[in-house]
């Protein structure tokens, strides 16, 4: 379970995220969905540990990340929007790195590597240096990471950002088959098809405060919108005053 309650960040003048509340569940599929520069992934930052809230709190599975790091990352996995991967380590070196770094031993890691990499295709190019790797290479390579502990919940950023068609259909049968084992997954996405195509629940994020948290079909009742699109701009309009 990973909880953010009454999340404020504020940079300069600007007002990132604003008092946002919103539970992601296990065994569900939370999306975080709103415009460039909602504040998805400021809000996903701070519960994952990297940016301290201003105020409010950050929980994963009932542990204030900020009081005990340690203990709630060592159940979170984390895709961040700038994934960044180790250039001279090949693809397998930067998954066991953060396997290591998780304190599995050698024979963990081998296994998982493997595992991970057959569910992601990455065979081809798991023993080459990533530098130099496409955007959906480097994307896999850092899912993995994020997956290599076994973790029981997961925060995603734009995990298909640069993924081809096929890379995409095999993340998303990934994701459905880590919520069917009870596994709690938050992700940001701006891309509505994303959404309504994995999430249970979908929080609508904008100018860093939730504008609605519901079930897709509860969003689509509730505006009366035959499609979570349009759902999601009325959403969006009503907050801004536009009729």
């Amino acid at each position: 379970m990973i909880e953010a309650k009454a999340l404020c960040k504020q940079f300069g003048s600007v007002r990132a995220v604003d008092a946002a509340s919103f539970l992601a569940r296990d065994g569900e599929i939370t999306g975080l969905l709103g415009a460039n520069g909602a504040g998805k992934s400021t809000a996903l930052r701070m519960l994952y540990g990297v940016l301290t809230p201003d105020s409010g709190s950050a929980l994963i599975d009932g542990v204030d990340i900020r009081g005990e790091t340690s203990a709630a990352r060592a159940t979170l996995g984390v895709l961040p929007h700038a994934a960044g991967l180790y250039g001279n380590l090949t693809a397998r070196e930067n998954i066991a790195y953060f396997g290591a770094l998780q304190g599995l031993d050698a024979a963990t890691i081998a296994k998982r590597s493997e595992l991970l990499a057959q569910a992601l295709d990455m065979d081809a190019y798991l023993d080459r240096r990533t530098k130099g790797f496409s955007q959906g290479q480097r994307i896999k390579v850092a899912l993995a990471r994020a997956l290599v502990h076994d973790p029981k919940n997961l925060i995603l950023d734009e995990p298909t950002n640069g993924l081809d068609v096929m890379a995409i259909r095999n993340l998303r049968e990934m994701l459905s088959r880590l919520r069917d084992e009870g596994r709690c997954i938050l992700f940001s996405s701006h891309v509505m098809q994303e959404v309504a195509a994995l999430c249970d629940r979908v929080v609508i994020i904008g100018d860093g405060r939730v504008l609605a948290d519901d079930s897709p079909e509860g969003i689509r009742a509730a505006c009366g919108a035959p499609t979570l699109e349009q759902a999601f701009l009325q959403v969006l309009g009503a907050a801004a005053g536009v009729s």
